[in-house]
């Protein structure tokens, strides 16, 4: 049964589809990803992530959803992308589902190159070569071409590069912005790990200094191609933001009916319950904004520069805030290595400059719906 559409004829809810494969994957992770097993991460154990990934790409086929048919993906479309992203902030999972599944494969999505096949079967992992922090309206290549046809530059705090084998690289050249594929382990590439906040999501730095690759979206596509995959990881991040935030308002009810002072429950507090009821507003907001990004990724529709700014605007403030009264009202426990709050607080703090931030996307809107400047309160880059 196909849920009803809103009056804007983009459907917001959940399908059958789509709750069948929250279930699937919640079952996995439940058992795979626990909070004690991410937390090891932080220890430096180190075989979570290739053991997870492998489960989730390949025996649940993950790596290929937004993958066409045709290369051997499911061809399955954001939406489904914006359920699984939302499960793996609920649980956060180490794993490369948003910077190979998502962006780099978004970016490559209109090739015909074999490398879609890889990453389609979940053979292959791809980072798309550009730093975290970076949105596609502020997107500028880095790396060039030189005479011999080798590149070099240098790009700093890119995501997923470190669980990658194959780099997506936008290569600037005169007649635009190409994109090029350099082995990880390639001969003039050095790929230099960086102390991330968020350590199921590392950061690395990376030099070319002559490195062969191959071309595989020329320069009339090329630009296009990175800002569309900065776009729809934009808009699929705050499908993550919002498990992040679901996860910490569901934890927070659940001990705060346990948890008793002075033989009461603690969430009996007349202001804790205004605290919590504020949370679920913030975070029901949250995944209507969060869907439409998504839905409208989706369907291509024209206003999803907009939804997609509109969520990221929003939704990484209320990660970061629904993680903050986590810690806080969990009181001491909340604050200690062994219990997994800090976990969602980094991936919040983290995400939250992920394709940009709040402010940034809040300027972006301003831009797109014609905002008069002067009249642009609180519309200032952050």
């Amino acid at each position: 049964m196909t849920p009803p559409s809103t009056s804007t004829g983009v459907n917001l809810l959940y399908s059958e589809v789509e709750d069948s494969l929250r279930q699937n994957l919640r079952d996995l992770l439940t058992v795979r990803c626990t909070p004690a097993r991410v937390i090891a991460m932080y220890d430096g154990e180190g075989d979570l992530q290739p053991s997870l990934w492998r489960e989730l790409s390949v025996d649940l086929g993950l790596a290929g959803l937004l993958v066409p048919e045709e290369r051997g993906g499911a061809g399955a479309s954001a939406r489904e992308a914006a359920v699984v992203m939302e499960e793996l902030g609920r649980f956060v999972a180490p794993v490369s589902f948003l910077t190979s599944a998502v962006v780099a494969t978004t970016a490559l999505r209109g090739t015909n190159h074999e490398i879609l096949d890889g990453l389609g079967a979940g053979q292959r992992t791809a980072a798309l070569t550009v730093p975290l922090h970076l949105s596609a309206f502020g997107f500028r290549a880095a790396v060039r071409m030189d005479g011999e046809g080798r590149l070099h530059g240098a790009v700093t705090s890119v995501a997923g590069a470190l669980d990658a084998d194959v780099l997506v690289v936008p290569v600037r050249s005169g007649a635009g912005v190409e994109l090029h594929l350099v082995d990880v382990d390639g001969v003039g590439v050095t790929v230099e790990t960086v102390t991330s906040l968020d350590m199921t999501r590392q950061l690395a730095d990376i030099v070319f200094t002559g490195a062969d690759s191959t071309l595989v979206v020329g320069a009339d596509a090329g630009d296009a191609a990175v800002r569309e995959a900065l776009e729809v990881g934009a808009a699929l991040l705050a499908s993550e933001q919002l498990g992040v935030a679901q996860w910490c308002l569901d934890r927070l009810v659940s001990y705060l009916v346990d948890r008793k002072q002075f033989g009461r429950p603690v969430g009996g507090l007349q202001a804790i319950k205004h605290r919590l009821a504020d949370l679920y507003v913030l975070v029901e907001s949250a995944r209507a904004a969060a869907r439409y990004a998504a839905a409208t990724a989706a369907d291509g529709d024209p206003d999803r520069e907009v939804a997609a700014s509109l969520a990221q605007a929003f939704c990484s403030e209320v990660a970061v805030k629904a993680a903050e009264e986590c810690v806080q009202l969990h009181g001491g426990i909340g604050m200690t290595w062994e219990y997994p709050a800090h976990l969602y607080l980094k991936r919040a703090k983290a995400d939250q400059i992920a394709f940009g931030t709040a402010g940034a996307h809040r300027q972006r809107l301003g831009e797109l719906v014609a905002l008069n400047p002067a009249t642009q309160i609180g519309l200032r880059h952050d």
